[in-house]
């Protein structure tokens, strides 16, 4: 525990001028004895007292250094089994204890303070900044930060994924906001800049090498380990979190980057430049600006390109979702083609399909037309289903439905009832009695059949007549075979001529 400056002076006089002794400074001051101890010693007077014990751990020392000069990072609890079997019998919580006194430190490393040219160089990084939710599907929300290394210029943009795709957009758009490129771009060590390391064998994405020689910069991995090579772009990170997405609220991601545009070019570029003093960063940039490479025309194409194929359904799934395509190309492979706005679905060179992109999950984008081929198509496949027909007909009958299922009840004898109670009443009377039934909790068809009788004889309207006829009724009605009568006719004959 650390004393005051007064109480140490207090300490050191008494003890020279006024000859205390170590425990008389202690109790008149109120101190622990090793406290004064401490002090006296720290001011280089010998140690007060009687020479130290020695310890049990004195003769494993110099096994002990040896061993931790070696294994620098071996456990206290093998050291101790080590030395137990070499004759030492002390606890292992105060070996512990004793250890952590002759471990051996790394030495502290220092770092030299980078600086750049104006033009130079620029910092690129992931941040993540939790989940969105859209529709069913919870998304990570990814912060693509880039800063100018001289100016401190910061360009911010959100995406619901960290893929290539959206890691060359993110370019894209700080080379816009810029309208420049630098000549070097520092990246850490991740997957969309750099596949494989070998120390300074280093490969890298061949899409990232196709975009940097496009617009003519050099793309620069940092070493493993060493984040403090890109520490300008990781505080740009640190910044946007406190200062701009804490508390902050949107509706959806355009909102959010709209917002993330307005700060960049407002609050962030009118801070102090750590670099000069004297400038804020809208400053440095217009002095860093002319340094800048020109930006290329035209801009380098950047497409989600997936190669996908359709089953027996005419649907491909594309990022947790199902979009529509003519139902004369099932079962066959496909290529889709995606930016953040819109879905294309081609085959070759012939576009069969244009959606909205949905960031959802297990939605259903469909072009009617497609449906609409399909069914005129199959000219006897049904429209619906039964329980489609009665939803359509009579929303109510879905939650009468619901509820005899929870009974137990057979829904195939319920249906197959209810569709013949539509064909004879209509909808609206069956949409009516049911919503009636299930206010009274009555879920069996029969009694919706009694409240449609009861609701006719209200209206004092006449008995439906049912247009399908049993099956015995019809085959009454049908054609009969007349039959030869001369057979009778040789039938009496022939009991005449019998004796």
């Amino acid at each position: 525990m650390a004393i005051p400056p007064d109480v140490e002076a207090q300490i050191l006089r008494y003890h020279h001028a006024e000859k205390w002794p170590v425990g008389t400074i202690a109790r008149q001051l109120r101190l622990h004895r090793n406290t004064v101890v401490r002090v006296l010693a720290q001011a280089g007077l010998p140690r007060v007292g009687p020479a130290p014990r020695p310890s049990a751990i004195t003769p494993y020392l110099p096994f002990i250094l040896e061993t931790l000069t070696k294994f620098p990072t071996l456990t206290a609890s093998r050291l101790h089994a080590m030395v137990w079997e070499r004759g030492y019998r002390g606890q292992q919580r105060h070996f512990r204890h004793l250890i952590a006194c002759h471990r051996p430190r790394p030495s502290a490393e220092a770092y030299l303070r980078l600086t750049t040219l104006p033009g130079e160089q620029a910092q690129v990084d992931w941040g993540h900044f939790g989940q969105m939710t859209i529709g069913r599907a919870s998304r990570p929300l990814m912060a693509f930060v880039a800063v100018l290394s001289f100016s401190r210029q910061i360009f911010l943009r959100f995406f619901l994924d960290a893929r290539m795709e959206n890691f060359l957009r993110g370019h894209l758009g700080a080379f816009a906001a810029w309208d420049a490129v630098p000549r070097v771009i520092l990246y850490d060590n991740l997957k969309s800049a750099v596949l494989e390391r070998h120390g300074d064998a280093i490969r890298f994405h061949p899409t990232l090498l196709d975009f940097a020689g496009h617009y003519r910069y050099e793309p620069r991995p940092v070493a493993v380990a060493r984040g403090n090579e890109k520490g300008r772009v990781e505080r740009a990170i640190r910044y946007v979190r406190d200062s701009f997405f804490a508390a902050r609220k949107y509706t959806d991601l355009n909102d959010l980057n709209a917002q993330a545009e307005a700060w960049c070019r407002g609050p962030a570029a009118d801070r102090r430049c750590p670099q000069q003093d004297t400038a804020t960063v809208r400053e440095a940039f217009a002095m860093e600006a002319p340094h800048l490479l020109k930006l290329p025309d035209p801009p380098y194409p950047v497409v989600e390109r997936v190669a996908v194929a359709v089953g027996k359904t005419p649907y491909v799934r594309f990022d947790r979702n199902d979009y529509s395509v003519p139902h004369t190309h099932v079962q066959r492979p496909l290529t889709v083609l995606a930016d953040p706005d819109r879905v294309r679905i081609v085959d070759g060179a012939k576009v069969l399909a244009c959606h909205c992109r949905s960031y959802g999950k297990g939605e259903q984008i469909e072009d009617p037309a497609h449906i609409q081929a399909l069914a005129g198509q199959k000219r006897q496949a049904r429209h619906h289903r039964a329980t489609d027909q009665l939803t359509s007909a009579a929303p109510a009958s879905q939650t009468l439905l619901a509820r005899a299922a929870t009974r137990g009840d057979n829904l195939g004898t319920i249906t197959a009832a209810l569709m013949r109670l539509l064909r004879r009443y209509g909808a609206a009377e069956l949409q009516a009695a049911i919503a009636e039934a299930l206010d009274r909790d009555a879920l069996h068809p029969g009694d919706v059949r009694l409240l449609l009788e009861r609701r006719r004889e209200t209206h004092r309207q006449p008995p439906p007549v049912s247009m399908i006829l049993p099956a015995h009724v019809r085959d009454r009605d049908g054609a009969v075979q007349p039959h030869a009568l001369d057979t009778y006719d040789q039938l009496k004959e022939a009991s005449h001529e019998e004796p």
